[in-house]
């Protein structure tokens, strides 16, 4: 595979294809997903549990992000790389664009943020400065304590709309891809209908144009709670490439997610 890019990643989904997206925060985990065929790595603040061993996101620092970012960009050769940028270091404006060029210099070819409507200022000022954007919606970790937990969002029609409205600003903004994790399957296909943009999905159906998931989970090694969406791919093939080989065939030819990894409203 090619070293893609972000125009290879919207020419794919332009001619109806889907890609796929995994977790990684080290050199090891990025070679595999290289030689699996994965066509992006999210070094996402997901590090905190799997890595860290905390309960939460939250205590992920911007030099945390950074560390893994530079491990994974030193071994990495085909995936395009997406960052998170961790709670409260994007609070205003400048902040995020202080941040996300410390974590663009250490590797990453796109900034994740959490949030909606709010981050369009952020979201168009990282664009007039060359950083692309992915805007995670419904279920954002980092706002667990607001939640109540870990709980599916965008039910209702009050919350459907709001979430629909906040996908079209920020694509307005400047964004370039979204993610919705967790989000009813109606809702995240009405999203993916509207948008001109790439939309990545985490529990949310098979609708959108990729599917993401925490390579720890997909490949057996989370002891703990499995969330719905999750699929156990090594429990099949029995080795890592393999495994994550088979995640990507699935995605390409829909066959995952299936009706017991996605929400109904």
């Amino acid at each position: 595979m090619k070293k893609q890019t972000l125009t290879s990643l919207n020419k794919l989904v332009a001619e109806g294809g889907k890609f796929t997206c995994l977790t990684s925060y080290d050199a090891t985990m990025a070679s595999l997903i290289n030689a699996a065929g994965v066509e992006s790595i999210l070094v996402g603040d997901s590090l905190g549990m799997v890595i860290q061993g905390h309960q939460s996101t939250l205590p992920v620092t911007v030099d945390d992000i950074i560390y893994h970012t530079q491990a994974v960009a030193r071994a990495n050769s085909t995936a395009f790389i997406l960052s998170d940028l961790p709670f409260m270091s994007y609070q205003n404006t400048e902040t995020a664009l202080i941040n996300s060029g410390k974590v663009m210099q250490a590797g990453a070819e796109m900034i994740k943020l959490e949030g909606g409507e709010w981050l369009t200022e952020t979201v168009f000022r990282l664009a007039q400065n060359g950083v692309p954007t992915c805007i995670h919606m419904g279920l954002t970790p980092q706002s667990v304590n607001k939640f109540g937990g870990y709980r599916v969002q965008g039910r209702g029609e009050d919350a459907s709309t709001r979430m629909l409205n906040d996908a079209k600003a920020i694509e307005e903004a400047g964004a370039d891809f979204l993610l919705l994790e967790c989000v009813p399957r109606p809702l995240a296909q009405a999203i993916t209908a509207q948008a001109g943009i790439p939309v990545i999905g985490i529990g949310a159906g098979p609708d959108t144009d990729a599917q993401v998931l925490v390579s720890a989970d997909m490949l057996g090694m989370n002891l703990g709670h499995k969330a719905r969406f999750v699929k156990d791919y090594v429990a099949l093939t029995g080795h890592f490439v393999p495994a994550i080989e088979l995640f990507v065939k699935e995605v390409k030819e829909g066959l995952y997610p299936a009706p017991e990894h996605w929400f109904e409203s």
